[in-house]
């Protein structure tokens, strides 16, 4: 079952920013999982593509976030576009987060098989231990699994159930970018979201995970109809990543059977659990379906 948590999270001393990268939050990750299930943690450190999970980087609040930031860092909050409801994020931290700053952390769970297991997860987890991040611990204040009206990141739902659901009239296809996202392309890497990278990496997704499936033959009936995207890196100490960040609307054009459009929709709604393209585990790709006003 795609399961979308956000972890309240509490630091006790300042975490450099150097701690803060996607390969860190990576293994703290694996970390909370292994303290309940270390074959589980090992399976999942072990999945070698389209692993059954994703996280987001850690976000602190936007007040706390502008407050501490330089012009240089502020240009790393995406903020939301006209004519949507979007949320900013924040996807590289140039300075250290302080010391009992509240901070956020979204998981997301795709595996149905693996969902009972993560599960146990949660109710297991020690409120009273302290993590370790680089030099600094922190606590677990609190889990939301609940949809949240101030929390849009939180939600469940079962694969079924997302296709039930998916509107089979709908034609707009609206998606926000919220970390920077880029798509293999035979040995190299692109930033450009085409209608064939996008669909393709949420049915790859879908496929693995769930036991309907949705071949992308419906690629050439999707269009472009608006998009506000721009390039952005995220940098660290090993690597330098070439995203995309920012709005793009897809239309349905065409004589498309209704079959057909409850399958795009369906894909559209799964990307606030899967993200796109490469990176999902370590705080890329992050992508939610927008709503158009």
């Amino acid at each position: 079952m795609p399961h979308s948590l956000v972890l309240n999270l509490l630091p006790v001393a300042p975490i450099p920013s150097q701690f803060l990268t996607g390969r860190h939050l990576h293994a703290l990750f694996l970390n909370l999982v292994s303290a309940v299930d270390s074959d589980l943690s090992a399976y999942l450190h072990d999945q070698s593509n389209e692993k059954a999970f994703t996280l987001s980087p850690f976000q602190v609040s936007r007040k706390e976030a502008y407050k501490s930031s330089t012009p240089q860092t502020q240009k790393r909050v995406l903020p939301p576009a006209a004519g949507t409801i979007s949320q900013a994020l924040q996807w590289e931290q140039k300075q250290a987060i302080r010391e009992n700053t509240a901070i956020w952390w979204r998981i997301s769970l795709l595996d149905d098989g693996l969902f009972d297991r993560l599960t146990e997860l949660w109710q297991q987890l020690n409120f009273d231990r302290p993590w370790h991040l680089g030099p600094t611990d922190l606590y677990i204040t609190n889990i939301l699994s609940e949809p949240q009206s101030n929390q849009p990141w939180v939600d469940f739902c079962s694969y079924a159930e997302l296709f039930d659901r998916a509107s089979d009239t709908e034609r707009q296809i609206a998606f926000s970018f919220c970390t920077p996202t880029n798509f293999r392309q035979g040995v190299y890497d692109s930033a450009l979201p085409t209608r064939e990278s996008i669909f393709g990496s949420l049915a790859n997704r879908w496929n693995k995970y769930s036991n309907r499936a949705i071949e992308p033959n419906f690629i050439e009936a999707i269009f472009p109809s608006y998009f506000d995207i721009r390039t952005e890196v995220s940098t660290d100490s090993r690597s330098k990543f070439i995203g995309c960040v920012g709005d793009i609307t897809y239309r349905i054009m065409g004589d498309v059977d209704p079959v057909v459009i409850k399958q795009i929709n369906s894909l559209a709604d799964f990307a606030l659990y899967s993200g796109v393209g490469r990176k999902t585990p370590m705080g890329m790709g992050m992508t939610r379906r927008l709503q158009i006003f």
